[in-house]
């Protein structure tokens, strides 16, 4: 049984971890949040490319879109960095989705495939590559 003592240190130390987190709160700024938010986003996607057994192109390329719209809202020092990193995964995403990337070339159509958001028969009258360079940018639907 707890003495009545250790009552109220548990209390005063709950009320304090309240205080810092509020205080926490009060210091965060939006702008840091994007760029964490952009960062997981960006981790998760190259994780969805990377991992064979996770490989999912199509929630990579929404991220990838997603944590390239955040670029702008990000703090100004962190901005061409995190556009570098957007461009990576664009690079790795394009050598994955052409078949280039590993074992799986079926899962990105073959050695042809469509640009995200492309319909095939798109696909086949731009010929291999879909576009002028083949690399898909966000924004090209």
């Amino acid at each position: 049984m707890a003495e009545p003592g250790e009552e109220s240190n548990g209390a005063e130390s709950e009320e304090q971890l309240r205080e810092q987190l509020e205080q926490q709160v009060r210091e965060l700024r939006i702008d840091d949040l994007v760029l964490q938010s952009a960062i997981s986003i960006l981790n998760l996607s190259a994780r969805r490319i990377a991992k064979e057994d996770e490989r999912d192109l199509d929630q990579a390329r929404i991220g990838i879109e997603a944590a390239g719209a955040l670029v702008e809202h990000v703090p100004e020092q962190a901005q061409a960095q995190l556009r570098q990193a957007v461009s990576e995964l664009q690079l790795l995403w394009a050598k994955h989705a052409r078949g280039d990337g590993g074992d799986d070339a079926a899962e990105g159509g073959g050695d042809s495939p469509a640009e995200p958001g492309e319909e095939a028969s798109e696909q086949d009258k731009k010929g291999p590559g879909g576009g002028a360079s083949g690399l898909w940018t966000p924004g090209d639907d």
